[in-house]
């Protein structure tokens, strides 16, 4: 095999680690299965795609793609997070949570890099809607156990999926992209019956979790795609089924729970959400340019909160995590970053080979933001491997219409042409 062919075999194995790392996200079989604990599945094919990726970079002479503005914000945002440790009311947290943010940062680098067609884009999206099947079985079964429930009737899972609230959104996400390969005709009919499945078990996990961020983010991201497909009539017809199988077999307890936004000051959940956004301003107020530091926000609580809070919360909106934890330089960094993930997909939905998935894409990101605030993970590896493939979606169909666009353009002659001069007689 020669260098070039390696180089190349380097990328496909690249690929293949980042696929892999996007099904074992949601299947997390260290957390159920002892045996593979200690291999780290998740560490290992991430650092492993991202390691292969920069080998290949070194090996060509070629330089790693930043991603422009949205790559920068990231990067700076990630070490301005590694950075307060300076300022931080807790250095020891604010040293760990720079350290995973700049591994999630080299995740996000490593998809920008490596996902480079269509059909790349498509088979991770696809890893991830078979992976979530795991993790909404589990979610399931722990329903019908009984066992381990939140507040006696909301169900959760394991590892991340352990809080009934981050389970749904990360949920969320994969519904529209399931839907999307559902409704697409060249989609082999096994894969279809799959992406049904999946998406049918993500809605039963997220009304099991009784999560109303879950639900609003769902409505939205759902009610997004439908008007955005061009097939309009059959995503509708799909959207319909769904709200109406929601409507049919939701427990009780799920639409009991919904109604509280209505009284929310009588709502314990709801009112601690109150007091994190107070925490929140206050915090912002004190420190507006740099905040308390990247994992403070739980560790300064008493310092902000009204004294009839007696239990700290995290942020439950993650922009006001962020503008808390590291002040509005910080907020505008991750603006910068989420919006340009949000507008690159929306971009990219013009595309005529895979408009179909950026668009799912798109709602996926609304959605996912939608539960972001109510939630707020600055921490969620599903966050950046969403917005990466947002801007992967984005970096694809740039260089298609740029391909494009040179083949639109006349061919350009550049051979001499034979002229004539003078009467056109023989001198």
């Amino acid at each position: 095999m020669g260098p070039g062919a390696q180089e190349q075999r380097r990328d496909v194995l690249s690929f293949y680690m980042l696929a892999g790392f996007a099904a074992v996200m949601y299947a997390v079989p260290g957390e159920w299965i002892p045996a593979l604990e200690p291999l780290r599945l998740a560490l290992l094919t991430s650092g492993l795609g991202a390691g292969l990726m920069v080998m290949r970079r070194i090996g060509k002479a070629e330089p790693i793609f930043f991603d422009g503005s949205r790559g920068i914000a990231l990067l700076a945002f990630s070490s301005l997070a590694f950075c307060s440790v300076a300022w931080s009311v807790n250095p020891e947290v604010t040293r760990f949570q720079g350290v995973e943010l700049l591994k999630l940062t080299a995740i996000y680098l490593t998809l920008v890099n490596v996902i480079t067609s269509p059909k790349r884009l498509a088979v991770v999206c696809g890893a991830m809607v078979l992976g979530a099947i795991v993790t909404s079985i589990g979610v399931i079964n722990w329903y019908i156990v009984g066992e381990n429930m939140v507040e006696g009737f909301r169900s959760r899972w394991v590892g991340v999926y352990a809080d009934p609230n981050h389970m749904a959104m990360n949920m969320v996400l994969v519904v529209p992209l399931a839907v999307a390969f559902l409704a697409r005709k060249s989609t082999p009919w096994v894969f279809r019956l799959l992406c049904a499945v999946s998406a049918v078990l993500a809605v039963v996990a997220i009304v099991l979790s009784h999560s109303r961020g879950g639900f609003i983010g769902l409505s939205v991201a759902m009610a997004l795609w439908a008007i955005r497909e061009k097939r309009r009539m059959q995503a509708i017809v799909l959207g319909t089924v769904f709200v109406a199988g929601l409507a049919v077999f939701a427990p009780k307890s799920f639409w009991q729970r919904n109604e509280t936004v209505a009284a929310f000051h009588e709502d314990a959940s709801a009112m601690g959400r109150v007091y994190a956004w107070q925490v929140a301003s206050r915090m912002s107020l004190d420190r507006p340019l740099l905040g308390v530091g990247a994992g403070g926000f739980r560790y300064a609580w008493f310092q902000y909160a009204p004294p009839e809070a007696h239990r700290a919360y995290v942020a439950h909106n993650i922009f006001l995590d962020v503008i808390g934890e590291l002040g509005w330089i910080g907020l505008l960094c991750f603006l910068v970053f989420s919006g340009g993930a949000v507008g690159g997909a929306v971009a990219a939905s013009a595309d005529s080979e895979m408009g179909w998935l950026a668009r799912a894409l798109s709602a996926s990101v609304a959605g996912y933001l939608i539960c972001d605030l109510f939630s707020g993970y600055i921490l969620s590896a599903h966050c950046y491997v969403l917005f990466g493939l947002a801007a992967s979606a984005h970096r694809i169909a740039q260089a298609r219409e740029r391909a494009l666009a040179v083949g639109r353009q006349p061919a350009v002659n550049t051979a001499p042409v034979a002229t004539w001069e003078g009467s056109g007689h023989a001198a």
